[in-house]
């Protein structure tokens, strides 16, 4: 077990150093780093009142330097005792990621959980609607178990819909997907993924910037979505309305000089709006794993194998050209078939037991062309 701070010199300590000033009220990252240009993180807290005072520090600010609270920063310490997988990385941590410092408003504190090596490791962001359509989550799998069989780590936000599917997608391979939370690591946020996450502290990474018993703030999500862009080489956008928080992330992406993909949809699906409005913007228009591998040549990833593979004859029936990859009612299907109900019915669970279209209450999806 590590030593207790508290019974040295506990402001020699680096790390301890890092989460006092973590926990310093309203203290904005511009006058942080303004600060850290001028002083070391230990020097800060060496300063005295009439030193701080002439740095226009506000009274709770000095005190919070003057007289840290001992307690709470000794609990996240324990935390990161408590299971050997943990680790608190500070922005003075070597193992704190390159690409992430180079954001406007990088993050001091890293709570991780689960396979560090992957926090360097080359990475591509996959998110989109929470309400996404059945094609939108055969994309988000495929699209990131592809990525990941070729060496690229799946960096998302747990979040129901897309992000559920390519952290799901990535785990079919090797484990490559780094989960990064608007809450607490103690805390995990939607509780339908408690299993998920689980399964990622085991095989990938659970990041957050939060302190472990942080609950879901509304307004933490969106501070989430800077590190999810920030950790990547590019982002990729799979069905997002105009109003989504994704595009919050792909604008993260375009101001932190990092790639921004977007899968097209259909005119007609609000939840493919978003991309499309991202195309018209300049974002890359993505048809297959391909696509994004062929944007990083200088990474020496493994060769793609995410080559198209035909369906069985059974499968290209000609009533795959009467259903849309949008939602198709049954009654729409019927009129442009000219079949009889019995007949169409037969054929339809025929498509859905291969695989190559949904079924929802309202109609009926095409999956695969």
């Amino acid at each position: 077990m590590q030593k207790n701070l508290f019974e040295h010199d506990a402001i020699v300590d680096s790390l301890y150093c890092w989460i006092a000033l973590d926990a310093v009220p309203a203290l904005q990252k511009r006058k942080i780093f303004t600060l850290l240009s001028h002083y070391s993180i230990e020097q800060l807290f060496q300063l005295n009142k009439q030193q701080l005072t002439a740095l226009h520090l506000k009274p709770e600010q000095i005190t919070a330097f003057l007289q840290p609270n001992k307690a709470h920063i000794q609990s996240c310490l324990d935390w990161q005792e408590n299971a050997d997988d943990r680790n608190i990385i500070s922005y003075g941590d070597q193992r704190y990621p390159p690409l992430l410092k180079q954001i406007s408003s990088p993050p001091l504190l890293l709570f991780t959980q689960g396979n560090l090596a992957l926090l360097n490791s080359p990475q591509i962001a996959i998110i989109g609607s929470r309400s996404c359509t059945p094609y939108g989550k055969e994309k988000a799998h495929d699209l990131a178990q592809q990525l990941s069989k070729v060496g690229l780590t799946i960096t998302s936000g747990l979040a129901i819909g897309v992000d559920g599917m390519a952290h799901q997608g990535a785990l079919t391979e090797i484990g490559s997907t780094i989960a990064v939370l608007g809450t607490g690591l103690n805390n995990i946020y939607p509780k339908r993924h408690t299993s998920l996450a689980t399964a990622i502290r085991e095989k990938g990474l659970l990041i957050s910037e939060f302190w472990p018993d942080t609950p879901a703030y509304p307004s933490n999500f969106p501070r989430r979505n800077r590190i999810i862009s920030g950790l990547s080489l590019g982002t990729l956008v799979i069905e997002a309305s105009l109003r989504s928080g994704s595009l919050i992330t792909a604008r993260y992406a375009a101001e932190q000089n990092r790639e921004v993909f977007a899968l097209p949809g259909s005119v007609d699906n609000p939840q493919a709006c978003g991309c499309l409005k991202l195309i018209q913007q300049g974002a890359k228009l993505i048809l297959n794993s391909d696509d994004i591998i062929n944007e990083f040549p200088t990474l020496n990833l493994l060769q793609s194998t995410a080559i198209a593979q035909p369906y069985p004859a059974k499968s290209q029936s000609p009533l795959l050209s009467l259903i849309d990859y949008n939602l198709t009612s049954f009654e729409t299907i019927l009129a442009r078939s000219g079949m009889d109900v019995v007949s169409l019915q037969n054929e339809l669970i025929e498509l859905e037991i291969n695989g190559i279209i949904n079924v929802q209450p309202q109609g009926y999806t095409k999956l695969k062309g």
